[in-house]
């Protein structure tokens, strides 16, 4: 789980992740981060924060071990269950997490890959995953797109995001409220192949908590290739551990470019435009 906030940018290991969900913790407010690692390790993970209830089915559709600073009470009252195996700084001994100094609480909470992998092993949890993944293109890639294009996404303020599609890169360079979202670590721009908008509801549960209707079915967008696709996602609702599945018009499951692929969790009422 990584920041969201203003005061956190930029985080380090965000260009390593391959797939990063990027949805609201307040209704019509504040965005935070859930970055999967599969292929890459990085040397140092952060700003780590809390987790809310609906990143669970997220991270239980793709098998994975969750990483956090805490959590809102729904959530953890689900972790303290043993819904899924989760790391929580707020239980760590010290070894897995840590604060850096010069960065203001609760911004200044980090981790690496290498420290939450040992820290698995030593809770005995499982390290192979069973989640099948996605599909992808085959052979040799090129964009279709012949010129710059910009993706919006209308989350509000410092939070807003933009994709500048670049097609002689065939990539989706991302920006956060007006700059260019950075990787403290390499000092790279973050650079999408793929960028999915997810139409889901969110509504306030309590005092400052909202839950985001990631579970059942909605519209979705897919940018891949300088294309704009109009779709849909689904998950089963029954079952946290399905997957969350993204289909063309024709109801085709999307395949992406190989690459890194981002999941901007957008509410009904926020503008996206692809200009």
């Amino acid at each position: 789980m990584l920041a969201g906030d203003a005061i956190a940018r930029p985080l380090s290991g965000l260009s390593e992740a391959d797939l990063v969900f990027n949805m609201p913790v307040i209704t019509d407010s504040i965005t935070r981060m859930m970055a999967i690692y599969i292929c890459n390790s990085p040397k140092e993970l952060g700003s780590v924060r809390s987790t809310r209830d609906d990143f669970i089915p997220l991270a239980r559709g793709m098998d994975a071990i969750l990483a956090h600073w805490g959590g809102s009470h729904f959530a953890l009252d689900l972790l303290d269950k043993g819904i899924m195996d989760n790391i929580d700084a707020l239980k760590d001994s010290g070894s897995t997490f840590f604060r850096k100094s010069g960065i203001a609480s609760p911004h200044n909470g980090f981790t690496s890959y290498n420290r939450l992998t040992q820290a698995a092993e030593s809770f005995d949890y499982r390290l192979t995953s069973d989640f099948s993944g996605y599909l992808h293109l085959e052979g040799k890639l090129t964009g279709t797109g012949t010129t710059t294009k910009t993706l919006l996404a209308g989350f509000p303020g410092s939070y807003q995001v933009k994709y500048i599609y670049d097609p002689e890169d065939n990539s989706y360079f991302r920006w956060r409220g007006g700059t260019k979202e950075i990787d403290k670590n390499n000092n790279q721009q973050v650079e999408a192949k793929n960028v999915v908008i997810m139409i889901a509801e969110s509504h306030q549960i309590e005092g400052q908590y909202n839950t985001v209707a990631v579970e059942g079915s909605g519209k979705a967008q897919i940018y891949r290739n300088g294309e704009e696709i109009i779709g849909t996602w689904k998950k089963d609702k029954t079952s946290q551990t399905s997957k969350l599945y993204f289909y063309d018009s024709a109801g085709q499951e999307i395949r992406f470019v190989p690459g890194q692929i981002w999941v901007e969790v957008v509410q009904p009422n926020q503008t996206v435009s692809w200009q």
